[in-house]
């Protein structure tokens, strides 16, 4: 099973990588569900994860709070989607919403262009977008080629992942066919992560306690 571990700073990767994880989520202020680090930071973690041969993927997030971003900010995320290519990042993790929860395909479409050559993570922005609208959503992720799915199965991180098993399965069994992966991150811990794959039949998971250390 494929543990990718949700970073914050450089600080903690070289034991989260020395105690299992085989990727990385790097990002700045977790508190708030991660922002995009410095391009210091970005510089370092991809230097110190290519001679450990692990995978790293960086948020691009230019604040917290909603995902609804104006011209500025996509601006901002355009820059350091360029930066993230430029130092050899192997993923990007963003996500971009209209007002009503709904995928900004337009926003999405100009993120996606400078982020090509690396794989593309939708963030848990996913667990915003309506249920009745998420499995269209799917459809539109894997047609423009995103590598992965994060998400919580809920919109509420406080529930915990083993009571949105139902809707979780529901997601992975619908992108099975569609060359795209759910990844269930969101309370998964060192201590359950084992339960919670055989539960949902998945071979990746990520969380920021998903190893011990």
């Amino acid at each position: 099973m494929l543990k990718e571990v949700a970073v914050e700073n450089f600080t903690d990767i070289p034991a989260a990588i020395q105690n299992g994880a085989q990727r990385i989520e790097l990002n700045d202020n977790l508190a708030v569900g991660g922002t995009t680090v410095s391009h210091g930071v970005m510089a370092e973690a991809a230097k110190y994860t290519q001679d450990k041969h692990i995978a790293l993927v960086t948020m691009i997030r230019p604040r917290g709070g909603n995902f609804v971003y104006n011209d500025l900010e996509l601006k901002m995320m355009e820059a350091d989607l360029f930066t993230a290519q430029s130092f050899g990042v192997d993923g990007v993790a963003f996500g971009a919403l209209m007002q009503d929860h709904t995928l900004d395909t337009e926003a999405m479409e100009m993120l996606l262009g400078a982020a090509n050559g690396m794989d593309v993570v939708m963030h848990m922005a996913f667990d915003q977008i309506p249920a009745a609208e998420q499995l269209s959503t799917i459809d539109w992720l894997a047609d423009h080629e995103v590598t992965r799915i994060l998400t919580h199965g809920s919109p509420d991180l406080t529930t915990p992942i083993s009571a949105n098993i139902d809707h979780l399965k529901q997601l992975i069994t619908y992108a099975q066919d569609k060359q795209i992966t759910i990844l269930p991150g969101g309370g998964i811990t060192w201590q359950n992560a084992t339960q919670v794959a055989t539960q949902l039949g998945v071979s990746e998971l990520h969380g920021t306690k998903i190893v011990q250390f």
